[in-house]
């Protein structure tokens, strides 16, 4: 007789929220129109429990009376239809865990086993081809699978004992053929090149044969996602197809040659790679003394500034972390668990700095989550079912560890059905005295702290750095962690105790790589025991411990006399912790499993990181007729203009799915706990308004302090796909204008990128995309003086033939103070709008000069209280931007009748719409003047016509006339020559004339490529013999 207890546990009809919206899906998405009721039940299997301790339990751990309705071991469903579906054994079941903990409080003494499924219950007249279709909606085969009714006699899983590690026999003296075939065996994600030069190190350095695990870390260590593989090949020659925009392009490319030059002219061990491309602007910015405030370490995993707070009136030194993280391969094969486990790796990033993270962005990008599912291509989920369980996993796991989402946004792109984006950006603080950065010296220590290693995640780096195929959704499985929110907030507590934070001298968190890599990482010389490794089951050999990437776990480095009081204060967490490692002289990893060494290698051949690469570069060129820049990009939008009807553009305009409402998806984020943000995703009285940022309080524990951070992001597809270079360039000033018109500093921000490419090979044409997007987001930089200190790069968006759109997402950081914060959404009634706009030059690329100047008034003008609300325009124009600002409070927008349809619909990237009160219309026009009277003569309109020739035999025929106006809201200079003037006149002008005409001059000679001998040539002509008497034109000194 089975010891085994059943429970099934349903919502009462009123509270059926899941089963009414899966019925739902299945009418409308599925099409199945004759299903009559659909219920969803949780299904519990109790083991080891006493009869009080399990009716205590039925009623407080497995349901709540007031909502649920419980059935004990079977429940009466007619004639439906009915199937369950379980996690696959090794996956970690949430539910099941958190049961089994509760139930221990129950009865501390009991050690229960827990097992948990849905059972679902599909009424009405449905054929066996319609509930197989249900089913596969409702099973993801990469994580889950349906069972039977019938109860199991035990919950109790035997576990086989592993075999040893094998031994490739023969590997180091294998011909080239046989090693090629055992390569292919062995689905790796390293090269062959890779494969032969491990061989080499085996042949001729340790002289024996290698294991299996030894095989399986080096390409763990080596794959794209931990070593960035791809963005380290050296470029050796790079040509530039022909084309309108070949020259700015070109011009970029030989700047950077010309500061790697610079930057590296005592160095011979460097190379053209896209790694150095995206570095370099970072490097000459902080030569040049405009990175003064970066923190610098070889430990830290996020980007780190160091800023002065003020807290109670003092002033304290705080280190401000932020870090974005991308799990696009393992969401698009299981979204739920691969988003919930980007968030915990972007978290654990400034975690292991010792830095709390109290708020976090979401930026996706999805295909058409619309489409009916029969349009599904094949060995994919569907969009709809992705876009939605992926942003169940991330707000699920942010929510319980109680962090706030600040800004969530999906961007929408066919060719993102290939791969989706899954980005996670947070930011973090703490106070620098908190935290120290050290070495690790022989003898220290490595406690492994936090959740325990199973199968989930094994593979996930190498197979987050292949391309997708129809086969990888059912082999793919073991590569999707399983996140356990709990464990990480626990980790997050701990470390904000700065008694705690003192004591580690370095840390790594567990991503990318496992054991292998996050302890790897922390020192040149290590000796791991896999035995002491905590594990969620029995069953894993050495080389599953080695790689397994489970989530929710950190490294730490502390010196032998701490380790005591280390795991004592984390067992006040309540928190694992386990001494695996310890710190060795000898510069080599050590993993020994069973007494014996698995892995032995030596740090140098680690860090070689394989192969050298080597390729070549051709760069494609944006066609100039289909500029993304100058056309309206919706088509339905362009077809209405076309045809007259305004309204019916508008309206197309806001239907799109980049511009509509994604209000529903963003609730299920929450974007209040922890009481610090500063607005909410959607502002206004009806909430309404989409916010274009995140602005949160620094996370101080005690004491006032109105220090706020800020984050904004920068992208949009389609003007990527029309010109990567065009793209990134245009990524960076939408994210800074967003920071502008939240009221932030465009001087102090800094930046990190997410690159999300196509998957590379030995084609010229393949890495065009990167090398272009590189160029553009390092023309940027140098332009605007800020620079990008960190990113992070994936390179692996392809499926079969079809690749993802060309992916550089700018985040700009900045840190402010609340006073100076503005919402975007319209304050009152009868206010001005004002659209101020950037100017491009004859490539459509910003003016960055002009730029500067203008978000550096906009910045005064907000924190001088004239301008109370500011939305940055995208892509689609003033129309959306205007409607977005109006729905929050409910107000309307007059637009004038010489606003064009293209100024409201098509893109209109860095301009910033603003409110201003009709008081401060004055104040407005005279700072903008006076910022356009003090910029470089680029952001200026000049006429200068002629009435007659201006040259005659070398002299000036005609004497000038100068003057300097304003037309609408340009500042002019206007000068004009009149007619028939002889050179041996004598004229008379005030000498203010020639003091304008110098500082135009000025102007000309300091901010365009004009020479200045040809100006002062211009100028002596256009000036007089005499004036006024004064035979030296002084102005010409």
């Amino acid at each position: 007789m089975s010891n085994v207890r059943r429970v099934y546990v349903e919502k009462k009809p009123d509270f059926a929220v899941k089963a009414k919206e899966l019925k739902h899906e299945i009418k409308h998405y599925l099409g199945i129109t004759t299903v009559e009721a659909v219920r969803v039940l949780i299904r519990y299997d109790v083991e080891n429990i006493s009869e009080e301790t399990y009716k205590k339990a039925l009623y407080t751990v497995f349901s709540e009376p007031p909502v649920d309705d419980i059935y004990e071991e079977t429940f009466d469903y007619g004639d439906a239809k009915v199937f369950t579906v379980e996690f696959l054994p090794g996956q970690f079941d949430q539910r099941a865990d958190s049961a089994e903990q509760c139930v221990k409080l129950l009865n501390e003494n009991e050690e229960p086993i827990i097992r948990s499924a849905i059972t679902y219950v599909i009424e009405g007249a449905i054929t066996d081809e319609q509930f197989a279709a249900i089913k596969k909606h409702c099973i993801n085969p990469v994580d889950s699978r349906a069972i039977g009714m019938e109860k199991p006699k035990t919950l109790v899983q035997e576990f086989d004992d592993p075999a040893d590690v094998i031994i490739f026999d023969g590997f180091k003296d294998m011909a080239e053929d046989k090693l090629k075939e055992l390569y292919l065996s062995l689905n790796l994600a390293m090269t062959f090149k890779d494969f032969l030069h491990i061989q080499n190190y085996f042949k001729n350095e340790e002289k024996r044969d290698p294991s299996m695990t030894e095989i399986r870390v080096l390409d763990t260590y080596w794959s794209d996602h931990c070593r960035h593989t791809t963005f380290s090949t050296e470029l050796k020659n790079v040509k530039f197809d022909d084309g309108f925009y070949r020259t700015p392009i070109e011009n970029t490319y030989k700047d950077y040659l010309n500061t790697f030059s610079n930057i590296y002219k005592d160095r011979n061990d460097k190379f053209v790679c896209l790694m150095d491309l995206a570095l370099l602007a970072m490097k000459r910015l902080k030569a040049e003394g405009k990175l003064d405030d970066q923190e610098e370490s070889d430990e830290i995993n996020a980007c780190s500034i160091v800023v002065p707070v003020e807290v109670d009136g003092k002033t304290e030194e705080w280190l401000v972390n932020f870090k974005n993280e991308t799990h696009n391969h393992p969401t698009e094969i299981e979204p739920f668990g691969g988003a919930a486990t980007c968030l915990g790796g972007a978290i654990r990033d400034p975690l292991s700095g010792r830095t709390y993270v109290y708020q976090a962005m979401r930026v996706t990008g999805a295909a058409d989550p619309t489409v009916p599912v029969s349009q599904t291509i094949e060995g994919k989920l569907p969009q709809k079912k992705l876009v939605r369980e992926a942003a169940h996993g991330y707000s699920s796991y942010g929510n319980q560890i109680g962090l706030a989402t600040g800004y969530v946004k999906e961007v929408y792109h066919p060719n993102y059905v290939a791969k989706r984006m899954e980005i996670g950006a947070v930011m973090g603080a703490a106070p620098r005295r908190a935290v120290q950065r050290l070495n690790s010296d022989p003898g220290d220590k490595i406690i492994l702290l936090g959740g325990r290693t199973g199968r989930d995640g094994i593979g996930g780096a190498t197979g987050s750095s292949k391309a997708h195929n129809t086969k990888s959704t059912s082999v793919c499985g073991a590569e999707v962690q399983k996140g356990n929110a709990p464990t990480e907030s626990k980790l997050q507590r701990l470390f904000r105790r700065e008694e705690v934070s003192h004591i580690i001298k370095k840390c790594n968190d567990f991503g990318a790589g496992g054991v292998s890599v996050a302890i790897g990482e922390l020192a040149d010389g290590l000796r791991i025991e896999l035995d002491k490794v905590p594990k969620k089951y029995a069953g894993l050999d050495g080389t599953e411990i080695a790689i397994s990437e489970s989530q929710e776990r950190m490294a730490v480095v502390v010196a032998p006399s701490d380790v005591e009081q280390f795991l004592a204060y984390a067992k006040e967490e309540n928190l694992e912790a386990t001494e695996v490692a310890v710190v060795t002289e000898d510069p080599r990893l050590v993993l020994e499993w069973r007494g014996k060494e698995v892995v032995n290698i030596s740090r140098a051949f680690l860090d070689t990181n394989g192969a050298h690469q080597e390729t070549d570069v051709e760069v494609e060129m944006p066609c100039e007729s289909d500029n993304y820049l100058d056309k309206i990009s919706t088509p339905a939008v362009a077809k209405m203009v076309e045809a007259g009807d305004m309204k019916g553009a508008w309206e197309a305009e806001l239907e799109d799915l980049n511009v509509c409402s994604q209000k529903g998806l963003v609730e299920m984020f929450d974007g209040s706990i922890g009481a610090g943000s500063v607005y909410m995703p959607y502002g206004g009285r009806y909430q309404l308004t989409e916010t274009q940022s995140m602005v949160a309080k620094l996370p101080v524990l005690k004491g006032k302090c109105d220090t706020v951070t800020m984050m904004a992001y920068g992208f949009d597809p389609y003007l990527s796909s029309w010109s990567p270079y065009h793209g990134s360039i245009y990524a960076v000033l939408e994210s800074i204008s967003r920071i502008v018109a939240a009221g932030g500093d465009y001087s102090k921000i800094r930046m990190t990128y997410q690159e999300y490419f196509r998957r590379m090979n030995e084609d010229p044409k393949r890495w065009s995309q990167p090398f272009a997007a590189l160029l553009g987001a390092y023309d940027a930089q140098i332009g605007f003086g800020l620079p990008s200190i960190g990113g992070k790069d994936s390179m692996s968006g392809t499926f079969n033939d079809i690749d993802v759109p060309p992916t550089l997402v700018s985040f700009a950081v900045d840190v402010a103070k609340e006073k100076d914060i503005i919402t975007p959404e319209l304050k009152k009634e009868g206010n001005q709008l004002v659209l101020f706009t950037i100017d491009k030059d004859e490539f459509d690329l910003p003016k960055y000069d002009q730029v500067m100047t203008l978000y550096t008034a906009i910045r005064n003008l907000i924190q001088d209280g004239a301008i109370v609300s500011a939305y940055a325009l995208d892509g689609k124009g003033l129309a959306a931007a205007v409607s977005k600002m109006a729905f929050g409070n409910k107000l309307g927008v007059t637009i004038e009748d010489e606003v064009t349809s293209d100024t409201l619909f098509a893109p209109g990237f860095g301009n910033i719409v603003a409110e201003v009160p009709v008081d401060a219309l004055s104040k407005v026009r005279e700072v903008i003047d006076a910022a356009h009277s003090t910029a470089p003569v680029s952001i200026l309109v000049l006429y200068v016509w002629f009435e007659s020739a201006f040259y005659d035999n070398g002299s000036v025929s005609r004497a000038p006339y100068f003057n300097k106006g304003i037309i609408g809201d340009k500042f002019v200079f206007c000068v004009k020559f009149f007619p028939y003037m002889t050179p041996n006149c004598v004229f008379y002008f005030q000498p203010s004339f020639f003091i304008d005409l110098y500082c135009f001059l000025l102007h000309i000679t300091r901010h365009t490529a004009t020479p200045a001998s040809v100006l002062t040539q211009v100028a002596r002509n256009a000036g007089p013999a005499t004036a006024s008497g004064c035979a030296d034109p002084y102005w010409l000194r």
